[in-house]
C-alpha cells in the first residue's frame, strides 16, 4: 500500500479513482465526495465547487493551482492544498539540463555521431556558458532551486518577478529586473511563472524579438506561457539560437512544426518526474487532504490563486 492509500485508511476514508475530461463528468464522478485530490489536467471550476455541496477539500498532487479557481472554493468554505515543495529539484535540474543540451548542441552532435559522421563542427556555433546571463522569469521555490544550481557556473542571473520583493531575492545572488531588460540582456531565458490571465501567452512575437539572436530558451513552467507560433517564426527566423520545450500549448501536440527545428529539444511533460518525488507527493497531498477530514489545519493551505510564488 502507497503512503496515500495508508493515509486514507487511517482516516477510514472510502477512495475511488475516475477519469472526468470536463467539469460536467467531474461532477457526476464526485456526486457525494468529500475530498478532491486532482491533478493539473483537472479543472475544478466554480460550476464543479458550487454543485458538489459535500466537498470539504481539494488537494492539488503538485505546485501549481491555475486548474482550481481557488477564491470560488474559498468562498464555500473548501480547502484547497498543494505540495509546494514538489519537485523542486527534478524540475530546476530539468531546466539546467536542457539549457546546457541546447547550449553545448548535444542532439545535433548525437544525431551526427549516429549517422557516422565524426565532426566536431556539426554542432557550431557553440558559445562559451560561463561569463553568459540566465534570465529567470519568475522566482519562486523552483526558479530558487535553478538559481542556487547556477552558482557553480559563473554566471550573471536576471530575474523578473513583481511578485517577489529584494527581500526574497537576499542571498542568492541575483539581479531583479524588468521584462524587457531580462530578454535584451539574457542569453538564455528559463520560465518558471505559474500559468494565469497575466502570463498567459507572454511569451509572443515580440518578447522573442526583443531577445538577442544567439539567445536560447527554456520552458518547463505551463505550455500557453508562451505562443508556439510567434517561437517557431523566431526559430525559423535565426531569431532564436535554440529551445528547450518540456511543456507545450497542447498536450500531447498535434501538427507540430517545433519538430522541424534540430535546435530544439522537448520532453513529455517530464521534468517532475523521479521515484523519491512521486513517493513524496502522495504522501504530502494525501496527508494534508485527511488532516482537513479530521478538522485539523492543513500544512499547506492554497489561500489565493494569484501570485508566482
Amino acid at each position: 500500500m502507497d503512503a496515500g492509500a495508508t493515509a486514507f485508511a487511517a482516516v477510514g476514508a472510502e477512495t475511488e479513482v475516475v477519469k472526468a475530461e470536463s467539469p460536467e463528468e467531474l461532477v457526476a464522478a464526485a456526486d457525494g465526495a468529500n475530498a478532491l485530490l486532482v491533478d493539473a489536467g483537472t479543472q475544478v471550476t466554480e460550476r464543479v465547487l458550487s454543485e458538489l455541496d459535500s466537498l470539504k477539500v481539494v488537494g492539488r498532487s503538485g505546485i501549481g493551482v491555475d486548474n482550481v479557481d481557488v477564491d470560488a472554493a474559498r468562498e464555500r468554505g473548501v480547502t484547497v492544498v498543494n505540495v509546494p515543495d514538489y519537485c523542486l529539484d527534478e524540475v530546476s535540474s530539468h531546466a539546467l539540463g536542457m539549457l546546457l543540451s541546447c547550449a553545448r548542441r548535444l542532439p545535433a552532435l548525437d544525431r551526427s555521431v549516429r549517422e557516422g559522421e565524426w565532426d566536431w563542427s556539426v554542432g557550431g556555433p557553440i558559445r562559451r556558458v560561463r561569463g553568459s546571463t540566465v534570465g529567470l522569469v519568475g522566482f519562486g521555490k523552483i526558479a530558487r532551486s535553478l538559481a542556487a544550481k547556477l552558482r557553480g557556473f559563473d554566471v550573471d542571473v536576471l530575474v523578473y518577478d513583481p511578485h517577489v520583493s529584494e527581500g526574497d531575492l537576499a542571498g542568492f545572488s541575483v539581479t531583479r529586473t524588468g521584462f524587457d531588460r531580462l530578454l535584451t540582456e539574457s542569453d538564455f531565458v528559463s520560465v518558471h511563472a505559474p500559468l494565469t490571465d497575466e502570463t498567459h501567452g507572454m511569451f509572443d512575437a515580440d518578447a522573442f524579438g526583443t531577445m538577442p539572436d544567439h539567445a536560447i530558451f527554456v520552458n518547463t513552467a505551463r505550455g500557453p506561457i508562451v505562443d508556439e507560433g510567434a517561437l517557431c517564426d523566431a526559430l525559423a527566423s535565426d531569431g532564436l539560437a535554440g529551445a528547450g520545450l518540456d511543456v507545450r500549448e497542447s498536450e500531447p501536440p498535434t501538427d507540430d512544426r517545433v519538430f522541424e527545428f534540430d535546435n530544439v529539444v522537448c520532453s513529455p511533460h517530464a521534468a517532475f518526474y523521479s521515484e523519491e518525488s512521486r513517493r513524496e507527493l502522495s504522501r504530502s497531498v494525501s496527508e494534508d487532504v485527511c488532516r482537513v477530514l479530521r478538522g485539523e489545519k492543513p500544512r499547506n493551505p492554497v489561500e489565493t490563486g494569484d501570485g508566482w510564488g
